[in-house]
């Protein structure tokens, strides 16, 4: 009798094992939880029964008591562990408490995810051992998560499945592979950013091309120094656009597989023929962004982009937006780096509500008076009342500039939208947003890839992008470091220790 009390009690243990178990093994048969919650239960009630009506005739009620309580204790806890593990297969949740939420997927992905119109198949290579395994698994639950069906994944061994890796063209372990029925794309690092680049490039059809104006004196875009523009290019190129330099002087015209046209703080002013070429451009529903720097410090002469953006209903202040803000000081530059925290609604802003950008050395970007028949413009990111636009030069170049009647005072104005028909034109105050020192600063990134994005008719990839990987090393005193050496290892344990003696002897002093 014994012997079949034992087998009925592990046999209910293994019914609330297999319950606990199965909505990780076989998460399409939820309807098996229930009945093997049930007969677990019955089987370990079952095989306390003989217990209980032997230790009646042995020991007084209290022991009796005891062991029942204990019982019903195990399976009480048992049936809660079971059903929190089914609970949260079904409906799970995460908390992020990383400083700048790297745990958590970003706006962007989570907008491309949701709207997902093709289905996507993604078959990452890992070893069982590798450690990125369980970040790219990671990573692959919450994208399936958003997408739903849209989104099927799994991880695969190389060296388990050499057929599998030889068919996909798999050189090195870690590698990627996202493939609708159309095309394929390989990431080499489990990370957020280059996995959305990669569905991007696999859910959308071709690359629209950006062309930037050259010529002028324009910021170079192979150049990696801090006035270059080798960040924004990447930055462009991973959104899927294909980036190319344009000899406006040369060529006069706009070539036709132009989705948006960059000027990007020319030094020189334009000629006359490739204002021109714009404008024939604009007339035919054409996109541009133009970064237009101050006449000053630089000494820029700016009269026919000026005049040029003046017949689009935009006034370029001839002035240099100040601040006074200690935040400039981190970049060397003083009062001369506005902050900009107002945003007018707008598609480019929608998502940039409690995000900073930064204009730095930027003039005023306004509405012309009175504006061109057809045309709307509007005010984009303003600076904040503190700010002015100074217009004398030389207080500039000697330091001493101070708000003057004659000087437009804040809030400003530092980029605008112009519409007509279908063209399309942003205007930026300043280029250096988008150098290399500038780009990824705050929301900056955000601002200008938002930009062309709407420029280029490519609005839902208008959101915030995934954090940059950000470490926060904790640094401890010798004297905090053994505090928190001791306090896990001595305190905590002794004080479980001393409230189990004080259990115990109050137990004893009652009985």
């Amino acid at each position: 009798m014994r012997r079949l009390t034992d087998v009925v009690f592990y046999l209910g243990l293994i019914a609330l094992a297999a319950a606990v178990a199965q909505p990780f093994a076989l998460p399409a048969q939820g309807r098996l939880w229930w009945p093997l919650v049930g007969a677990g239960i019955v089987l370990v009630a079952l095989s306390a029964l003989p217990w209980l009506a032997g230790a009646r005739h042995k020991v007084g009620g209290r022991t009796v008591s005891y062991g029942l309580n204990a019982v019903i204790s195990i399976v009480l806890v048992l049936g809660v562990i079971g059903f929190v593990e089914a609970l949260s297969a079904r409906h799970s949740a995460r908390l992020d408490l990383t400083e700048n939420k790297r745990r958590s997927l970003s706006p962007q992905t989570v907008q491309v995810l949701r709207g997902l119109k093709d289905d996507v198949n993604v078959v990452g290579f890992f070893r069982s051992d590798q450690p990125g395994k369980r970040v790219a698994e990671d990573l692959f639950k919450q994208y399936a998560g958003y997408a739903g069906k849209k989104f099927t994944w799994k991880i695969a061994d190389p060296d388990s499945d050499p057929a599998l890796a030889r068919r996909y063209g798999i050189e090195s372990y870690g590698t990627i592979v996202l493939e609708t029925k159309a095309r394929s794309e390989k990431v080499l690092d489990a990370e957020e950013e280059k996995l959305t680049n990669g569905l991007l490039k696999v859910t959308r059809e071709g690359k629209r091309i950006v062309y930037v104006v050259q010529g002028h004196g324009e910021h170079e875009l192979g150049s990696s120094e801090r006035a270059g523009f080798s960040e924004a290019k990447g930055a462009l190129e991973k959104s899927n656009y294909e980036v190319k330099s344009l000899a406006l002087a040369l060529k006069a015209a706009i070539p036709d597989d132009a989705a948006v046209v960059v000027i990007a703080g020319p030094r020189t002013d334009l000629f006359a023929p490739e204002v021109d070429a714009l404008d024939r451009y604009l007339a035919k529903g054409g996109k541009v962004l133009a970064m237009v720097d101050p006449p000053f410090p630089g000494k820029m002469q700016d009269a026919v982009i000026k005049r040029f953006l003046g017949r689009w209903g935009v006034d370029l202040g001839d002035n240099l937006v100040v601040e006074l803000s200690p935040i400039g000081r981190l970049f060397g530059i003083g009062p001369e780096v506005p902050i900009i925290q107002q945003y007018e609604p707008h598609p480019i802003t929608r998502d940039l509500a409690g995000i900073t950008t930064l204009f730095p050395l930027t003039r005023s970007v306004t509405p012309a008076k009175p504006l061109p028949a057809g045309i709307n413009v509007q005010p984009l990111a303003k600076t904040s009342p503190e700010s002015w636009g100074e217009t004398d030069r030389q207080a500039l170049e000697q330091g001493t500039a101070k708000p003057d009647p004659q000087d437009p005072k804040g809030p400003l104005s530092v980029a605008a939208v112009v519409t007509k028909d279908k063209a399309r034109i942003v205007v930026y105050g300043t280029s250096n947003l988008a150098t290399n020192q500038f780009l990824n600063v705050q929301g900056n990134r955000d601002f200008f890839l938002n930009t062309v994005s709407w420029l280029a008719e490519e609005e839902d990839q208008i959101t915030v992008r995934p954090k940059d990987t950000k470490q926060t090393p904790i640094f401890l005193s010798a004297q905090q470091g053994r505090v928190v050496a001791v306090l896990p290892l001595v305190v905590l344990p002794g004080l479980v220790l001393a409230g189990g003696i004080v259990a115990l002897v109050r137990r004893r002093a009652a009985n």
